[in-house]
């Protein structure tokens, strides 16, 4: 027979592994809110920290409760706040992009809870699980996007707008469901870090926003969306 009049054999298409697999489909929220290979849960107390600028980067980490402030420190020992960051939220992803060491140190604000994600472990369910990748890279947009704004905040706005944006942020002001209102334990000396001025003027301010009714402040800061004025205001 020609090799034209030949049949071609086409080798029939196996079913993936997923399609053949019993196991249930991956759960994002099981993956972070429970251990397993590769994944450990360390709990630390308020002001407790969890890892310091320069140590080795290895994990990625994932805040199921509490809240954790990175903040950097100069050759001279100046400190800087970098952001307040809470449940929900992931740190220590610099280890992904070839960071060899912490670039900030990371302190519990308050009574904290996180999920360690070692980097392999971490590597793996993002090249392997589109869901939890989807979330992750969603996650990390929308925190570069924030570090954007918080520059542009810093050059035009006045201390009392971003000390407004900042008490809104803490808030979850935007964010998926309700926002939080009541703030973790943030201190003066801390907001004043945040947004580059004094503690005596974030003092005036606070002080001028519950006098308005934008925020109730007794030991908590309980934040009332009337804030957002002072941000649309110009």
């Amino acid at each position: 027979m020609s090799p034209a009049g030949r049949r071609k054999f086409v080798k029939p298409l196996r079913p993936s592994k997923r399609a053949n697999s019993k196991s249930p489909a991956f759960d994002v929220k099981l993956f972070l809110d429970s251990t397993g290979l590769g994944r450990t849960v360390g709990k630390f107390r308020g002001k407790e920290t969890i890892f310091a600028q320069g140590d080795p980067a290895k994990n990625v980490m994932y805040i199921q409760e509490g809240g954790v402030k990175l903040s950097v420190v100069n050759e001279v020992g100046k400190e800087a706040v970098v952001t307040i960051l809470g449940a929900g939220d992931f740190f220590g992803e610099g280890c992904l992009a070839g960071q060899s060491v912490c670039m900030a140190t990371a302190t519990a604000i308050a009574p904290t809870t996180v999920l360690v994600i070692e980097k392999n472990e971490m590597i793996r369910v993002l090249h392997g699980e589109h869901e939890f990748s989807d979330r992750f890279i969603a996650y990390m947009l929308s925190r570069n996007l924030r570090v954007e704004e918080d520059l542009v905040d810093q050059l035009f706005n006045s201390s009392e707008k971003r000390l407004a944006r900042t008490l809104l942020l803490l808030a979850r002001y935007g964010a998926p469901g309700q926002p939080q209102k009541v703030l973790l334990k943030v201190s003066q000396e801390m907001l004043a870090e945040m947004i580059g001025t004094t503690r005596p003027r974030v003092n005036f301010f606070m002080n001028k926003f519950r006098k308005l009714g934008f925020i109730e402040y007794n030991g908590e800061i309980h934040v009332n969306n009337s804030l957002l004025s002072v941000v649309l205001h110009e």
